[in-house]
């Protein structure tokens, strides 16, 4: 037994050492539980009792020098395989790097983004709301009740009877006023959803951001004022507003509201479609049934509203004939911005 633990020694050792061994074959070959030395100590049993001990020691021996010397094989050829990877990975830090390309803000972005600088500058406070909204703020706590035929006029995403996609960000006003006793002064944007047909004007998604004050001795000329300055801002310090009277259910007086076209000054143009005026957003007094729901004595406080589309004022500004180009993320059509 002495002859064949040395043979499986110096056959183990050998083929470790070869560089092409593969170490764990070899490991499992003469030390798993059924390998060669393993099947050489299973018959000590045969043994006498005083050569047990002494073949015993031998065996142990033997595999220690084997477990040895797997260990430095394993320790030797991870050492070669960094070694080999840090020379084939050798970076040259002379050469120039690329370039990185550089993103920037979508148009959207960037027309909401200063629309709030302009009323932030004007002292309002920017407040959100839930997209997913209950039936009482998006049209009952505005002056539309169930009953209401402006209801039939939005096409709303409902998904209880409860439940739906709110159609305009109004819902945000109502809810502040709830919570908050006047003064009132805020700018509410974001996303908001009606079923409309995809085409170059309409989409059932899209962007809007409305303004609420509400204060004592609050007028209709305060809203002009506001407005006038926030045409001036947004599209030059020529530019001019004019009021149309029309309805909406919560606000009372209510009014179209169009900027004087600042292509053409007022002259008539492919863009204001020769009339000189464009119409960009709606406004008006808030109606005294929605200050009342919202537990605001309209006897004592007034105030005004308006809202518009984001997507309109970026299609303005920047000369967007095809509101679909704003949502197609075609990167040659955004790198204009």
């Amino acid at each position: 037994m002495r002859e064949t633990l040395e043979k499986i020694k110096a056959e183990a050792l050998e083929a470790l050492s070869a560089p092409s061994a593969n170490i764990e074959d070899l490991r499992i070959k003469y030390l798993g539980k059924k390998g060669e030395l393993t099947a050489v100590l299973r018959g000590m049993g045969k043994l006498s009792a005083e050569e047990r001990p002494v073949i015993g020691q031998l065996a142990n021996d033997i595999r220690a020098e084997i477990e040895a010397k797997i260990e430095a094989m394993t320790a030797e050829r991870h050492a070669r395989e960094i070694e080999e990877k840090l020379e084939a990975e050798r970076l040259d830090v002379t050469i120039p790097g690329y370039k990185i390309a550089q993103g920037h803000f979508h148009p959207l972005t960037l027309v909401q983004r200063q629309l709030e600088e302009i009323f932030l500058g004007m002292g309002y406070s920017i407040v959100e709301g839930p997209e997913v909204e209950l039936d009482y703020y998006n049209f009952q706590a505005l002056n539309i009740p169930k009953d209401h035929p402006a209801r039939d006029t939005q096409d709303t995403f409902y998904i209880t009877e409860n439940i739906l996609l709110r159609s305009q960000t109004s819902p945000v006003q109502a809810r502040t006023m709830e919570k908050q006793k006047p003064p009132i002064k805020v700018l509410s944007p974001g996303r908001v959803y009606r079923s409309d047909a995809v085409d170059a004007t309409h989409s059932p998604l899209f962007h809007q951001v409305e303004g609420l004050v509400v204060d004592k001795g609050i007028t209709m000329g305060d809203l002009k004022g506001t407005l006038e300055m926030f045409a001036k801002t947004m599209f030059g310090e020529e530019t001019k507003i004019r009021f149309r009277p029309h309805h909406f259910p919560f606000t009372e007086p209510s009014a179209e509201v169009d900027v004087s076209c600042f292509v053409c000054g007022g002259k008539g143009c492919r863009l204001c479609k020769g009339e000189g005026w464009i119409e960009i957003l709606g406004a008006g007094m808030v109606h005294p049934n929605v200050l009342r729901m919202c537990g605001i004595d309209p006897e004592v406080y007034s105030g005004f509203a308006f809202g518009m589309g984001v997507e309109r004022i970026a299609m303005l500004k920047y000369r967007i004939d095809d509101m679909r180009h704003l949502y197609e993320n075609d990167v040659r059509f955004l790198n204009q911005f």
